[in-house]
């Protein structure tokens, strides 16, 4: 956790040996997940069968979970160094115009939401706690500032060009907008089982990479920068949100479900290891971004991710 930043940012190796090729950080790494999976055997073979198979039923999903979130995160690697170098960010006239009222009403519209709440939250509590309540409300006074500072820049400006880190906010923005439809999905007689949900995640976590190897499928090899429409990436943070609230819930949910009490705590430790694990893999994959556009091309690079997953889907299914 803290070796690979330090050795990074001050070039200073905590772990500096190397076993069979392997560096120290991976060593450990490693050996940690060696001795887990010990420690998580024993355990389990203490239950009686039925219980044994449904915490090994979730320890399965806990490993599909690995490979998810190894290509879900690449929306904060990978995905936003494509939207940086290879998509069309560009805006005139009346685009720039509605981005800007969009991206205005995207940002101010939860922060009045917030602001609310907390209003209704600071009349309750003033008398007990006005210290706390005064620091909170200049906080808040200080975000408000920035964010008009921020669109009043924005707007100002002749045309506008979108930060390639911007895309990062249509997860959110989608999660809040389909989360009440998947609700309803899973209250209906139509819902599937888990194995099936996970299924559809993952499925349409490939389908994301898919459109963005069919967008970036005429950048030749080895090129730096090109010109790709955002409407391939918006399509496949759209995707990637529909798969995440298919898997993500479902994971936590069954987990609770079907552990038996004294191995709940243990088990939600697994579960936030193999999110861990993901996103360690997904800084990997995405770290071989530049070396695969290079000898292939970049399409090349998110149809594998696509493939990955295709297999994965037909695994658990």
């Amino acid at each position: 956790m803290f070796n690979q930043p330090l050795e990074l940012i001050e070039g200073i190796n905590m772990l500096p040996f190397d076993i069979a090729g392997l560096s120290g950080s991976n060593v450990v790494v490693l050996a940690a997940l060696v001795l887990f999976l010990i420690l998580l055997v024993t355990r389990v073979s203490r239950y009686m069968p039925i219980v044994r198979d449904r915490i090994i039923a979730v320890s399965i999903f806990g490993l599909f979970t690995v490979f998810f979130f190894a290509a879900f995160e690449q929306s904060l690697g990978s995905m936003t160094l494509f939207a940086r170098d290879y998509t069309n960010r560009d805006l005139v006239g009346s685009s720039a115009m509605i981005f800007k009222i969009v991206d205005a009403l995207l940002t101010t519209i939860p922060l009045i939401i917030i602001t609310w709440v907390l209003y209704l939250l600071f009349k309750k509590t003033y008398i007990k706690i006005p210290f706390s309540n005064i620091i909170l409300a200049i906080a808040f006074i200080g975000i408000w500032g920035l964010v008009i500072f921020r669109l009043s820049d924005k707007f100002s400006q002749e045309g506008n060009q979108i930060d390639a880190s911007w895309f990062g906010i249509l997860n959110s923005f989608f999660i809040i907008s389909l989360a009440p439809l998947f609700s309803k999905w899973w209250e209906s007689k139509y819902n599937p089982s888990a194995a099936v949900k996970y299924g559809i995640g993952l499925i349409l976590l490939g389908l994301g990479f898919a459109i963005l190897a069919f967008g970036t499928s005429e950048i030749p090899q080895g090129a730096k920068t090109a010109s790709v429409s955002m409407l391939f990436l918006i399509l496949a943070y759209l995707l990637h949100t529909m798969g995440e609230l298919c898997l993500s819930p479902v994971g936590l949910s069954y987990l609770s479900k079907l552990v038996p009490p004294r191995m709940i705590g243990f088990m939600f430790g697994i579960w936030y290891l193999a999110i861990a694990i993901g996103q360690k893999a997904a800084g990997t994959m995405g770290g071989m971004i530049d070396k695969i556009s290079e000898q292939y091309s970049l399409s090349s690079f998110f149809l594998i991710c696509n493939l990955f997953l295709y297999i994965y889907a037909r695994e658990l299914k």
